[in-house]
């Protein structure tokens, strides 16, 4: 089974819209699209590039709601609250991604409420209809030493994409003003494509298998 590979960007905003701009020139030139995981009080200016972005083909989720133990009654209040605001730029997003690692079980709760049809935190994909999910942990830099991260996210894309798996790579905007870090996003990202990873994004990603039939 050939791998999957999905980039996400996060962080999106006036202060970041030129370093996001350019991943995703960086990006297009080898074809690869990308999620924009999108809170919307914080675009600001870069909503208009959001807007363009989406209607060429990148994928939109809603980002937000941190903590492993938000209440389902949190969950909805908040939730209301940011499709109001997705409503209020023009954008529209039936997809989620946490802040934090894993979804609580009561935003699991309020998403299917919301009717959101799919989940993406940090170890799995999770089709909120079916109650399917996906298996794949999420590579990012971290929090490590700079030079250290940057190979551990290099490796980590190459090996997965290498076994068949699902390649995941979560970029955050803040990290993109620097050489190193940057150059590493797009090395791990050639790094799966050396291995024949397919681009995609979470919302054309396959639809995800339970984990015991994995």
């Amino acid at each position: 089974m050939r791998s999957q590979l999905v980039v996400s960007l996060s962080g999106i905003g006036t202060r970041t819209a030129d370093r996001c701009a350019d991943l995703a020139a960086e990006l297009d030139r080898r074809h690869v699209p990308l999620s924009l995981l999108v809170a919307p009080r914080e675009l600001g200016q870069a909503q208009g590039w959001v807007r363009e972005r989406a209607g060429n083909g990148d994928a939109l989720l809603l980002h937000g709601l941190g903590g492993r133990r938000v209440p389902a009654h949190e969950a909805n209040l908040l939730l209301t609250g940011a499709r109001r605001a997705m409503e209020t730029l023009g954008l529209d997003a039936d997809c989620f991604a946490p802040r934090c690692s894993i979804a609580s079980p009561g935003t699991l709760t309020a998403l299917r409420r919301h009717r959101f049809s799919l989940c993406a935190d940090a170890v799995a994909v999770r089709d909120l209809r079916t109650g399917t999910e996906q298996n794949g942990k999420v590579h990012a830099l971290g929090d490590r030493v700079e030079s250290l991260r940057c190979l551990a996210l290099v490796y980590s894309a190459g090996r997965t994409a290498r076994r068949g798996g699902l390649v995941r790579i979560a970029v955050d905007a803040a990290d993109l003003d620097r050489i190193g870090p940057r150059q590493a996003v797009l090395d791990a990202v050639d790094a799966a494509l050396s291995h024949a990873a397919v681009p995609t994004t979470y919302v054309r990603l396959p639809s995800p298998r339970r984990a015991s039939a994995a």
